[in-house]
């Protein structure tokens, strides 16, 4: 066997990429070290979960209490304290109505759980020709089959696609790019529009449920629609007796400012889901949560078709509730309200300096800012560039990490995540935009040599 081509550093562990990275020794906060003791600035949370920081210690020590008791117990023959007790904590941060919960192990599960539920409800209705559930492109909802179909972004799902049913889309409001003579409320009405369009094309009577991020992630960046957006959609989905879940997997769980972004805009969904931050890298966990009304016919129909191994493990739950009761205990959640406040404005700052930063966008501490070649028209920088990944690898040279996608349905157009854990200081974001600073410059450094050899 060539062992150089097997794993990174030739092991047997086969990673998504050949991109080498050190060995983790240890995180304290918003910090991350490496076996040679260099430090990293967690800038991103990982992929937006590490709410509360590395190896809090009150955490730990409730987890280590729960391992001491019982590190499993399997959901159909025992309930669990902590499992109970989380469903009630959550029900409790939650908008009225709510008021169920059902747990799994990552932001995947919770997505095709949450579309299982809406499905199982909707023929205990008698609306058994009810199936498709319409989604926004760009977007990103999971990569396991059901949820990749859900997913708008084409290099992950272009390859799977003959495999999958293949689920209707709509427009994501990008306003941002627009150049027409709309204002942002009606922009937001003509995007949300484009749902009632997809509905009546599709047949009215065969859409089951339009799944959105109240506040994108991965695919777009952080993207905040205008007001008027959200509570049409809500309507138009009353209107056609279409469900309409929120995927909060990375919004939720108080990055935003609220426990969940959708409460920003005065909608509630008929499901949410929530993972990530949720768990804040602690256990694998995640949870869908919807009201009574569509929990209980499916109970009474035989019950919920679904279900994980690990779905309510107790250690994972018991963690989950540490997580939130550290959140609620040392006010996070209004912390990153403040230091999203602080950290929004520090990075559109930087755009007067760096005519290649187009957008700064986001609430709270789910934060993006967006490379183009003209801020004016929103052209994207070269495809070539690959500037989505150059940026990422400057600026973790210097110790800090980002995390970045492609903006344009992920064939081209670059965008970038700052999303520090919710226990971050003003000090902390100040150490995060000199780094940024410096990143930008050797970047620019970089790009104007790119450009003159491409001119």
């Amino acid at each position: 066997m060539n062992e150089e081509k097997g794993g990174q550093d030739g092991g047997h562990l086969f990673y998504q990429t050949r991109n080498p990275r050190p060995f983790l020794d240890r995180g304290e906060g918003i910090y991350l070290f490496d076996e040679s003791g260099k430090r990293y600035i967690d800038a991103c949370s990982g992929a937006m979960v590490s709410n509360i920081g590395h190896s809090n210690p009150r955490v730990l020590a409730k987890m280590k209490a729960q391992m001491d008791r019982a590190t499993f117990g399997y959901r159909l023959h025992f309930r669990t304290h902590p499992s109970e007790d989380l469903a009630a904590k959550t029900v409790s941060l939650c908008p009225p109505g709510l008021d169920r919960v059902f747990f799994v192990s990552g932001g995947s599960e919770a997505v095709e759980s949450a579309v299982k539920l809406a499905r199982q409800y909707a023929i205990t209705q008698g609306d058994a020709q009810r199936y498709k559930v319409i989604s926004r492109f760009p977007s990103f909802h999971g990569c396991t089959f059901g949820a990749l179909d859900l997913t708008g972004y084409d290099p992950l799902r272009e390859p799977f696609a003959p495999m999958m049913e293949g689920m209707p889309k709509i427009d994501a409001p990008m306003t941002y790019l627009d150049r027409d003579d709309l204002s942002e409320e009606e922009r937001g009405l003509k995007y949300a529009e484009l749902l009632r369009t997809r509905i009546e094309a599709e047949g009215r009577e065969t859409v089951l449920a339009f799944m959105m991020e109240p506040i994108g992630g991965a695919s777009t960046g952080a993207l905040v629609a205008p007001d008027s957006y959200y509570g049409r959609v809500r309507e138009i989905c009353d209107e056609y007796g279409v469900l309409l879940i929120f995927d909060e997997v990375m919004s939720g769980a108080g990055r935003t400012g609220r426990f969940l972004a959708s409460e920003h805009f005065g909608v509630v969904p008929d499901i949410t889901v929530l993972s990530k931050g949720f768990g804040a890298g602690y256990a694998p966990l995640g949870a869908v949560v919807a009201p009574a009304r569509l929990v209980e016919p499916v109970l009474d129909a035989g019950g919920f078709l679904h279900g994980f191994t690990y779905a309510g493990n107790p250690m994972a739950c018991a963690a989950g509730l540490a997580v939130l009761e550290e959140i609620e205990e040392q006010d996070l959640i209004g912390n990153a309200a403040r230091m999203g406040d602080l950290l929004k404005a520090e990075l559109t700052g930087l755009m007067e300096r760096y005519s290649f930063i187009g957008d700064v966008r986001g609430k709270g501490l789910l934060l993006a800012f967006e490379l183009v070649a003209d801020r004016t028209t929103m052209t994207p920088l070269p495809r070539d560039l690959n500037a989505y990944n150059r940026l990422v690898e400057i600026a973790y040279d210097l110790g800090l990490i980002l995390y970045s996608r492609r903006t344009r349905g992920g064939l081209e157009g670059d965008h970038f995540l700052v999303c520090p854990p919710l226990i971050v200081t003003g000090e902390q974001i100040g150490e995060i935009m000199a780094l940024l600073d410096q990143a930008f410059t050797r970047f620019e450094a970089e790009l104007s040599v790119e450009m003159r050899e491409t001119a």
